[in-house]
């Protein structure tokens, strides 16, 4: 019998850990992969929000009732994510590589992209200010500090030299967080949340997360680490379901990345090779047991504005700081510290630029007409209205709106029509390709022209210099 045996606290803290080290791991590995031989763009690959309805489903699922042990029901559930994210993984594959995604991409016109890179972003608000807001003594003048340091600071600075200018555009964010997050941790060591309610204390104090206590000095996550994955048809096609938005949202993300990094409109056939290479993350989140499939960073094309780096170099090295981090458990663990609400107040910020990046594809169409008003006003209120009506109805009623005798569809309907983003691009394509069709004025009313010569590699000799050639962006733009 060992000495000692591991409580489920314990238990629970090391499990968090080994979570989110396979997420770093797995993030890592990705950003390589799409940086190198994807999209070639400037984007970081994590994990994704489009997932937590599909994991929590497959985590509360009545099959995993039986098992009373808490390890053992968290090692099942980890099993039944990861066949499910790797059979999901086949759907993006096959439409990025057979070329099958670059079909609904050259549907996409300026005036379409609009509702879709801008939902992007405001379809996250939640996880901006509503964070914040869970300990405004924290978030509050991390937002302040932020836009202080990023927007008014530099403009300051313009007249005195391009230096000190350079400097707070580039280090805003480290700088911000070098300053509050000290700042939370003398008020956690003064005492100011001892006798607050756990949820305070969870958000606010920076010695609460657990995971410096549960993480290794030195793991290196491997595939299949919590057992054989399990597959379940329901699960799976769920996990499909939101793959494919996630797929959907990325291609938004690439757009608004392409843009903030000074690089021409990606091809389709790029954004379909990029897609591909996003269905092997997906594939390698299953194998490593990431708890969570992948997309496009919006938090990093907000911070390719907030920098003014376009840079795939700087991309790549963060992603070997990734994988460091998250082999080395007790470093990343100090990182992972940061309280939650210093993340929110930098949401604000991150991702208000990745919505006006779609806000900016404006400039492309005729707002003059009744027909582009029509279009991006309609599908941007559906897109918002859509999935809050979805999530009241999950709130009030337990199930989704959608109710018939197979339970995979319900769930699939309800991941579908719970995503911004998607709805609203539904909505614009739709309607971009059907209304006024046939009008003289209708494919310069929606900006097709101006993407004209980017839709292929030998009509505009940029997009073969920045996607094909070594160096990629970085050769032509280390910076806007």
């Amino acid at each position: 019998m060992p000495k000692h045996m591991p409580s489920a606290l314990e238990f629970k803290k090391r499990e968090k850990a080994e979570v989110i080290q396979t997420l770093l791991f797995v993030s890592g590995v990705n950003t390589l992969l799409q940086t190198l031989f994807g999209t070639r763009l400037p984007v970081v690959i994590g994990a994704s929000y489009t997932f937590v309805f599909p994991i929590l489903s497959v985590v509360l699922a009545d099959r995993y009732s039986i098992y009373v042990d808490p390890h053992d029901r968290f090692e099942r559930s980890m099993r039944g994510i990861q066949g499910a994210l790797m059979i999901a993984s086949i759907l993006p594959i096959l439409a990025g590589f057979l070329g099958v995604w670059r079909i609904f991409v050259r549907l996409l016109s300026p005036l379409s992209s609009v509702p879709l890179i801008t939902l992007v972003g405001l379809g996250l608000y939640t996880h901006g200010f509503p964070q914040l807001a869970h300990c405004v003594e924290i978030g509050l003048p991390e937002l302040i500090v932020l836009i202080i340091l990023a927007e008014y600071i530099p403009h300051w600075f313009k007249t005195k030299g391009a230096i000190f200018e350079r400097f707070f555009e580039r280090y805003a964010v480290l700088l911000s967080i070098a300053i509050i997050w000290p700042y939370a941790a003398l008020l956690t060591a003064a005492g100011a949340y001892k006798n607050r309610p756990p949820n305070t204390q969870f958000s606010c104090r920076v010695d609460r997360s657990g995971l410096l206590e549960g993480a290794s000095w030195i793991r290196f996550p491997y595939p299949w680490q919590w057992g054989t994955p399990t597959v379940n048809a329901t699960d799976a096609f769920i996990m499909m379901a939101a793959a494919m938005i996630a797929l959907v949202e990325s291609t938004g993300t690439f757009k608004a990345a392409s843009r903030y990094g000074s690089a021409t409109p990606p091809p389709p056939s790029v954004l379909s090779r990029g897609a591909g290479w996003l269905g092997i993350g997906f594939l390698l989140d299953g194998l490593f047991g990431a708890a969570s499939g992948s997309t496009a960073s919006v938090e990093n094309v907000g911070l390719l504005a907030v920098t003014r780096v376009g840079s795939r170099r700087v991309i790549q090295i963060s992603a070997v700081f990734m994988l460091f981090f998250s082999v080395l458990g007790k470093f990343g663990a100090i990182l992972a510290s940061i309280p939650l609400p210093i993340f929110g107040a930098m949401y604000c910020i991150l991702f208000a630029y990745m919505s006006s990046a779609g806000l900016g594809l404006l400039q492309f169409c005729n707002l003059n007409s009744f027909r582009t008003k029509f279009i991006i006003g309609f599908s941007i209120f559906m897109g918002l209205s859509v999935p809050q009506y979805f999530n009241e109805y999950m709130v009030t009623s337990g199930r989704g709106p959608v109710h018939s005798s197979s339970a995979w569809l319900n769930k699939t309907m309800q991941v579908v029509f719970t995503s911004p983003a998607t709805v609203a691009a539904i909505i614009a394509v739709f309607l971009d390709r059907t209304v006024a069709r046939k009008h003289s004025s209708t494919r310069t009313d929606s900006g097709s022209h101006w993407w004209e010569k980017f839709r292929y590699f030998d009509t505009d000799p940029r997009s073969a210099e920045f996607y094909s050639l070594p160096g990629g962006l970085t050769k032509y733009f280390p910076s806007v």
